[in-house]
């Protein structure tokens, strides 16, 4: 039975909230992994699938399943739903919402600049250049290109403010002050991506992901900001790094 949040103390929600959003992406991932498991004892061929192509199916259902888990769990078993309202969904992108988002990525650039640049000299061994792993290690076709581009730049900025600015960030800064919810949400977004400069480094960003949200009440300039943030690494990355 999902646990009934409403009944429990501040503190607890401020602790189960984000270890239900994070067991739900890991949920997501293990059943990925059962499901291909399942197809390959099967005799499916997905060695034989275009590599670029699996990694943008398996990308875009990971973010489905996590979504349907994290938002679908409370309305089965507890009636309830989480509305877009509370998710900052309910209208379009504004004129300030697309000014806003440059804007914050210059803010958020010198902060995660000068976060790394602290943890670089506090933390001995701390890889300041280590690279993220997207996912898409063999592009080189046009269609491939596509692909990744679609994955990083459209589908993950989406979904990732759904989750964490939208559905935890919203949820958290009912029972908890504003501060701690940004912190928290940034911390679990940071930790999801997997290498230690990058964590740091999307936790810088989270917490202006965060403040987008609360200044504008909803997760259009966040979703935005991650957009610019996500192509500008997608250049440097299959641009640049293929010539």
């Amino acid at each position: 039975m999902f646990p009934n949040f409403s009944k429990l103390p501040k503190l607890a929600l401020a602790i189960l909230l984000p270890i239900w959003v994070f067991v739900s992406f890991i949920a997501a991932q293990l059943i990925i992994e059962a499901v291909v498991w399942i197809l390959v004892k099967l005799g499916a061929p997905l060695s034989s699938v275009n590599q670029t192509v699996l990694s943008a199916i398996i990308a875009a259902v990971l973010y489905i399943i996590t979504l349907i888990i994290v938002i679908g769990g409370p309305l089965l078993t507890q009636k309830k739903a989480t509305s877009l309202k509370e998710v900052g969904l309910t209208n379009l992108p504004t004129w300030t919402d697309i000014f806003m988002a440059p804007a914050g990525f210059v803010i958020y650039f010198i902060l995660s600049s000068g976060l790394i640049y602290v943890v670089t000299q506090i933390v001995p061994g701390f890889d300041a250049t280590q690279t993220q792993d997207t996912g898409f290690g063999h592009v080189s076709q046009n269609y491939e290109l596509m692909l990744a581009f679609i994955t990083l730049v459209v589908i993950a900025p989406v979904a990732e403010e759904v989750l964490f600015r939208g559905y935890l960030y919203g949820k958290l800064k009912k029972y908890v002050p504003v501060w701690a919810a940004i912190l928290i949400t940034s911390a679990l977004f940071g930790l999801i991506h997997g290498t230690w400069n990058v964590a740091v480094d999307t936790f810088a960003l989270s917490i202006i992901l965060c403040l987008l949200r609360e200044s504008t009440g909803g997760i259009w300039a966040s979703i935005l900001l991650h957009m610019i943030k996500n192509g500008i690494a997608f250049y440097f990355l299959f641009i640049v790094g293929l010539r």
